[in-house]
């Protein structure tokens, strides 16, 4: 993972990515300060000011995090962050994705990852992507990326050892999936 720039600038016409800042605490926390946004998460109660503080302080320490910016109104709607699997320490994974809900159900999740994804085949052959046994609404956003569930493993990702679905795409299946939407 040397080479692989985990905190690019990234942009199509609808979104902006970019490393997260100090800064962006206000911005990204009235993001995600809806308590809808966590509701399928195992941290429920993210929403609040002081659950959400140490959680932004992990995004920020541990580097990888893109601020996910509407590029019509300039305000922060959500984040996410490239990592090194713990169970594939030579891959990319792509996790810790929030977006605001005004932002749900539309094309701004496909348009960052996108965005993300073209950025992480250029230096890996597959993408990992792991989520909560229970949050139902990512395994059906992941899935729409084409990638598939491969595995359940107990992992650590940040928060301690927790029950978790592993999800794998591949470059040839991403392809498949932006061609199909194309059409």
């Amino acid at each position: 993972m040397s080479t692989f720039d985990n905190q690019p600038r990234l942009a199509d016409e609808t979104v902006a990515l970019r490393p997260l800042v100090a800064e962006d605490l206000d911005g990204l926390h009235a993001a995600a300060s809806d308590p809808a946004t966590w509701a399928g998460h195992p941290a429920r109660d993210r929403w609040r000011r002081g659950v959400f503080e140490p959680y932004f302080a992990f995004l920020l320490a541990s580097g990888g995090t893109l601020a996910i910016i509407d590029r019509a109104s300039g305000a922060i709607i959500g984040c996410s962050r490239y990592y090194v699997p713990p169970d594939h320490p030579e891959g990319i994974a792509i996790g810790f994705t929030f977006l605001a809900p005004a932002y749900w159900g539309g094309a701004t999740n496909f348009a960052v990852k996108r965005l993300m994804l073209w950025h992480a085949f250029e230096s890996f052959p597959e993408v990992w992507f792991h989520i909560a046994p229970g949050n139902r609404r990512s395994q059906i956003a992941t899935g729409r990326l084409g990638a598939v569930h491969a595995y359940d493993a107990e992992l650590d990702l940040g928060g301690g050892p927790a029950p978790t679905m592993c999800f794998r795409l591949d470059r040839a299946a991403w392809e498949k999936t932006v061609q199909g939407r194309a059409a």
